[in-house]
């Protein structure tokens, strides 16, 4: 078992168990660009199917967050290198990542906004890939591993997958709240 498949592990169950409860209030309705897809807000066991097809945010929605250009190429890289092996390339991870395995661990959940990653603060996030999520997630530490600049770069990458309605709701809702 590779250290990046244990490492997405680690992350999966890491989110599966800190997620499963969320106080975080419900956003008001935030208008969609592509009004086929329903985003719920952060609750409770919100997420996305994991079959769904989420709209990809514009180049300009992507301008707008005002992340910066050089740090999401680079924290393409960095995904596609130590990541995307687990969570998948563009963040899909696997159908079935709520599931169990035989070993009593979760795979990696998907980080593109179909799942609860953006339930998460920035700060929250460098931390799990910091520090890994041991037990049923199995997502190995990353510190030593990945500079803070890295780490920094791959969750700015990751914010490009979010879709703009749950972009707006995370900045909104958990970003916004932790200045």
């Amino acid at each position: 078992m590779s250290a990046r498949y244990l490492l997405v592990l680690s992350i999966v169950a890491g989110l599966v168990a800190g997620c499963g409860k969320s106080d975080t209030p419900a956003a008001p309705p935030v208008p969609a660009p592509v009004p086929s897809v329903a985003v719920p807000p952060p609750s409770a066991g919100a997420s996305v199917s994991a079959n769904a097809v989420l709209p990809a945010p514009s180049p300009e929605s992507i301008a707008a967050r005002k992340l910066d250009p050089e740090k999401i190429k680079h924290g393409a890289a960095v995904y596609s290198k130590n990541c995307a092996s687990c969570h998948g390339p563009n963040g899909e991870a696997i159908a079935n990542w709520r599931e169990q395995g035989a070993d009593g661990r979760y795979p990696p959940p998907p980080l593109d906004g179909s799942a609860h990653a953006w339930h998460h603060s920035t700060a929250t996030l460098e931390r799990m890939i910091r520090e890994g999520s041991p037990g049923v997630g199995g997502m190995p530490a990353w510190n030593g591993k990945l500079s803070d600049q890295e780490i920094g770069d791959v969750i700015v990458w990751i914010k490009t997958l979010w879709p703009d309605e749950i972009y707006d709701i995370w900045y909104k809702e958990i970003e916004g709240k932790q200045k």
